[in-house]
């Protein structure tokens, strides 16, 4: 694709794969980690891990768990707190999927963190 394509239009169809850089969500995913992310399917919730854009940054597809809505969109944070490359430096996001399992290198679901209660 080139390099001027808009970040969510990368991600095509009802599902996509999607590789992790970088360690803002560790230690729920890590560096390498390849997702299965849907585009659709029930509405997001808090605790979510999704695929967004920032709307200051629409170049960048980042991995991040949905904490709130916000002005249209999703406040979005990193699980490692010592990373603050979200919602804290780039503000609201618009999501375009949820990931619904790790496929590489530990294939599975993805853990809730504690304080996020299914709704």
């Amino acid at each position: 694709m080139p390099p001027d394509t808009p970040a969510a239009d990368r991600l095509r169809g009802p599902l996509a794969a999607v590789l992790v850089t970088g360690p803002s969500m560790a230690p729920t995913l890590r560096h390498g980690d390849a997702l299965l992310v849907r585009r659709g399917g029930r509405p997001i919730r808090p605790g979510d891990v999704v695929v967004a854009v920032f709307r200051s940054r629409p170049d960048l597809l980042v991995v991040k768990r949905a904490v709130r809505p916000a002005d249209g969109g999703w406040w979005v944070r990193g699980d490692n707190d010592l990373v603050t490359d979200d919602s804290r430096a780039y503000g609201v996001a618009d999501v375009h999927g949820r990931v619904v399992a790790r496929y590489w290198p530990r294939p599975g679901r993805l853990p809730r963190p504690a304080g996020y209660r299914r709704v």
